[in-house]
């Protein structure tokens, strides 16, 4: 893992507390071409009823935005939780070089834990790394779940 990866996700774990505070599940996302960030997003299910409201979703449309281009070759999306079926198949058809993620999700996680769509041999095969800074990630998955099993959540 490089301080570079570091970098942006502590980016990531940002957009994760923005969705925190506004009682989505705390996953956030940054996509990062030539050292800059050109999308950013988190999850937002919750609060707009939406099922494709997912931070890897919002972060690459907006990067498709900011380059006047669906096609993000080059760019590695960070993101505080192993990407789900939705969010690998987004990554790979957008033509993201690469996938960095925090914590890996053993339930819906299509990266590697449950299966892995990037080595289907499909259009694109982004370079996958997991688990960097995985204990704060994890951390900040864990304390939203357990509020919201106490009764502490906003539900």
């Amino acid at each position: 893992m490089s301080s570079r990866d570091e970098l942006f996700m502590r980016a990531a774990l940002a957009e994760a507390r923005i969705a925190l505070q506004n009682g989505d599940v705390p996953v956030g996302a940054v996509i990062v071409r030539n050292g800059e960030i050109i999308g950013s997003g988190h999850n937002v299910r919750e609060a707009e009823s939406d099922p494709s409201g997912h931070a890897e979703i919002k972060a690459i449309v907006e990067a498709g935005k900011t380059l006047g281009n669906w096609r993000l070759e080059g760019s590695t999306i960070y993101v505080t939780l192993e990407p789900c079926v939705m969010c690998t198949g987004a990554c790979i058809v957008s033509r993201l070089s690469r996938i960095v993620f925090g914590a890996y999700d053993k339930k819906a996680g299509c990266c590697g834990s449950v299966t892995d769509l990037t080595a289907l041999h499909l259009e694109n095969e982004p370079d996958v790394f997991g688990g960097v800074l995985q204990e704060e990630c994890e951390s900040l998955l864990r304390s939203f779940f357990d509020s919201r099993r106490s009764g502490h959540g906003d539900d």
